[in-house]
């Protein structure tokens, strides 16, 4: 178990972390929630050992790996399957050793440590993991260097999962996700077999795959056994009950005060005027959890136009020759709130860019409103924010004619208070620059805003919050998230974007889910003859034919060591009687090789049989 016991943790003055204790069992998923700037981060630090504590101890058994996302995201000619099989540690090292090592008794060893530990399966599961986080096989084999930093966490990602550390550390894995790759990291996560700490803002995710939520609040940590929303129930009731004993006790402060300050001066009620004092000296003051300001987004309204505000007909777009999406017939009206989905690749963020007019209809025909405005939130555009210049600076530019009352009352409306407004943006927070760039995008009071990925970075209580502007907002809303819980309360039309088609998608998002975390269905059969036995996958496929290679190369390799060791008792030197000794050594090596040898062509014939029953299945 991971036992935190009495923490304190302060960094330049300010305490993060004051006496806090909790104990995770081991095999559990437990959320790690706080808002934003509370140590979330820190405590994942601390518990790394990268971080030396002001007081108090965190234990957890003797041995235990500990595995999160690097930082250092790989960037080198190696290929991701390959970045991600080296993850590996033990694996590489048996296998490198493998192929030095001379004893017979510690070659056998390295085989059957690699039997334990699956290692001739291991290409498959690291194709698997690559795979439900988005990448082809043909990617598969490509080198780190041709993605882009984003893909390369992914990478990161898979690296650690393939690993399976005794204790998972993920910090917000789904930033770099998209609802393809959320999903199947929810349903992964589910089935880990060892214990895990996520931090996450992703609702669905901690009410999927978790169960407990460790809650950073005041500089302790509280645990809540259940999902999150029941967390959420939770925390709500408790807060009430304290609320209502803090009025009780306040009620009661006020009459014990009213008696001192009426009495304390009259001799006669000198008593009971001191023993009301000292009750309220002993009375402990109920403490109710002080919420930070709320969370808050202020859309401005955009003027009424008459219907569609975009129409398509035929259109098709892509880049340069390459067509990308095609007979695109499709029509957007001011109240529309359209949730896209579809596989990454696909085309969302193309139709995103064909109706922002970032990209061109390569044919076809594409109508706007005459006055339509249109605003366009995507996440590189937090990157590529002024990091020099504050808020300020960023809406003066914009706005250079209003006065700057006004626009700190725009920043105010995104939550962005007066301390943040007169701040250089890179020292903003991660989910501070979102509200940002989020009021750039709404500026000019857009009759439609085009959201690509806006949650990222953005706590429960911020998304919360944008659900709450994007509700009252009086534009339309085209939505790319990989956060459910926004798309199941904002949307209601989806469209989906397969096979350079875009189409109404009639079913709901839970039974979209359900298809992407089942894609293969078995095949229908009108007239079964017997019971129909499961066809093997491909991955399982292919994990036999590795585990039937590396067994035809262990009887190779174990047969070559049992030619040397024939060849050494063949020379007649040995059976000198001056060497009983040495040849008593050499025949117990020649047998200990032959029991191996036995043992190997076994598990290579076993292989062999599973692969032929699999391959005619």
């Amino acid at each position: 178990m991971l036992k935190i016991s009495d923490i304190t943790y302060s960094v330049e003055g300010r305490t993060l972390l004051e006496g806090a204790t909790v104990t995770i069992p081991t095999g559990h998923k437990v959320g790690l929630v706080g808002r934003n700037g509370t140590g979330k981060t820190t405590l994942f630090r601390i518990i790394r050992g990268e971080m030396v504590l002001d007081t108090g101890t965190i234990d957890m058994p003797r041995g235990w790996k500990i595995g999160g996302v690097s930082q250092e995201v790989p960037g080198n000619e190696v290929s991701l399957i390959d970045t991600v099989l080296r993850a590996d540690t033990e694996r590489e090292s048996l296998l490198a050793e493998a192929e030095t090592a001379t004893d017979p008794t510690r070659i056998a060893d390295i085989q059957v440590r690699l039997t334990d530990i699956d290692a001739w399966s291991a290409e498959a599961r690291a194709s698997t993991i690559l795979k439900g986080l988005g990448f082809t096989d043909e990617e598969q084999r490509m080198p780190c260097s041709a993605f882009s930093g984003g893909w390369r966490m992914r990478v990161a990602l898979a690296a650690v999962l393939f690993s399976e550390p005794d204790l998972l550390l993920l910090d917000e894995p789904t930033n770099y996700l998209d609802l393809e790759g959320a999903l199947w990291l929810e349903a992964y996560i589910g089935k880990y077999p060892h214990t895990v700490l996520i931090v996450s803002h992703d609702r669905e995710l901690l009410n999927r795959s978790v169960g407990g939520i460790l809650h950073l609040e005041n500089k302790g940590l509280t645990y809540y056994t259940g999902p999150y929303d029941q967390f959420a129930r939770q925390r709500a009731e408790k807060i009430a009950l304290l609320t209502s004993a803090a009025k009780k006790q306040d009620a009661k402060r006020e009459h014990l005060q009213a008696f001192v300050d009426r009495f304390k001066a009259k001799a006669s009620k000198a008593k009971q005027a001191q023993s009301r004092v000292k009750a309220l000296e002993k009375m402990e003051t109920i403490r109710v959890p002080a919420d930070a300001a709320r969370t808050v987004f202020t859309f401005p309204e955009p003027e009424e136009l008459s219907p569609p505000i975009i129409a398509t007909e035929g259109a098709a777009v892509g880049y340069g020759n390459q067509i990308i999406l095609h007979d695109l017939n499709l029509r957007i009206d001011q109240d529309d709130r359209i949730a896209l989905l579809g596989r990454n690749g696909e085309g969302k963020s193309t139709l995103s860019k064909m109706l922002s007019g970032r990209l061109e209809v390569a044919r076809g025909n594409m109508v706007c409103s005459n006055k339509l405005r249109i605003g366009f939130f995507a996440q590189h555009q937090v990157d590529e924010l002024r990091i020099e210049e504050t808020p300020l600076d960023h809406l003066f530019r914009e706005r250079p004619e209003e006065g700057q009352a006004k626009l700190r009352a725009r920043l105010a409306g995104f939550g962005l208070g007066a301390d943040q407004a007169e701040t250089a943006v890179g020292r903003l927070s991660g989910g501070q620059k979102a509200r940002l760039s989020l009021l750039l995008a709404t500026l000019p009071a857009p009759h439609l805003l085009i959201l690509d990925e806006p949650t990222n970075h953005l706590d429960i209580e911020s998304r919360e919050a944008l659900v709450e502007a994007l509700t009252a907002y009086t534009g339309a809303v085209i939505l790319v998230s990989h956060d459910m819980h926004l798309l199941s309360m904002v949307a209601d039309r989806l469209w989906l974007v397969k096979g350079g088609h875009v189409k109404p998608y009639d079913d709901d998002l839970a039974s979209y889910r359900k298809l992407l975390l089942t894609p293969d269905k078995p095949a229908k059969v009108e007239k079964p003859v017997a019971p129909k036995v499961r066809k093997p996958t491909r991955d399982e496929i292919l994990a036999l034919r590795a585990e039937a290679r590396k067994a035809e190369e262990r009887v190779t390799k174990i047969n070559d060591m049992r030619d040397k060791l024939a060849k050494k008792l063949a020379d007649p030197a040995l059976y000198d009687d001056t060497r009983i000794g040495e040849l008593a050594t050499w025949n117990k090596k020649y047998a200990e090789v032959m029991d191996g040898l036995s043992r190997a062509e076994t598990m290579w014939m076993q292989a062999l049989e599973k692969l032929e029953k699999a391959e005619k299945a």
